[in-house]
């Protein structure tokens, strides 16, 4: 990876092992800067085609996953894969299943579970997991 995620940038998180993922909007424009290596796509319906490798993840606005165990492997995929790359997390607007996909990351990396959805909200977005039952999902998160 030539260029990184800049940490100080506008919705990139950094996770405590050091790891950056940038979380976004998908209904707003690119970002400037380098684009992701891999993305990770949470919507109700298929995503447009992106230039870069992106995972599609269905998943209903204000809602949680379709499928568990598919949230499980691909939040796992991202998060050993922003070890050395540059990846997004995105929905509609960045911040409800964004922010609760960002606070599974964060369990995944070390934080715990009932600490997480603050940790994101420090440092991602301070409306993230938007939802209850977003929260009781990250809480009842194990990867």
């Amino acid at each position: 990876m030539s260029e990184t995620w800049n940490p100080a940038g506008a919705g990139v998180l950094r996770l405590p092992s050091g790891r950056l993922v940038r979380g976004r909007a998908l209904r707003r424009p690119l970002p400037a800067g380098p684009r992701p290596d891999f993305a990770v796509h949470l919507l109700g319906k298929e995503p447009a085609e992106v230039p870069w490798e992106s995972r599609w993840l269905r998943w209903p606005d204000f809602r949680l996953p379709s499928d568990g165990a598919a949230a499980r492997d691909v939040l796992r995929e991202a998060l050993a894969r922003a070890a050395r790359e540059r990846v997004e997390i995105a929905c509609g607007g960045g911040r409800g299943r964004t922010g609760t996909a960002l606070a599974c990351l964060a369990v995944l990396d070390g934080v715990p579970a009932d600490r997480s959805v603050e940790y994101v909200r420090r440092h991602y977005h301070r409306r993230a997991v938007e939802t209850p039952w977003q929260r009781r999902y990250v809480l009842r998160f194990t990867g």
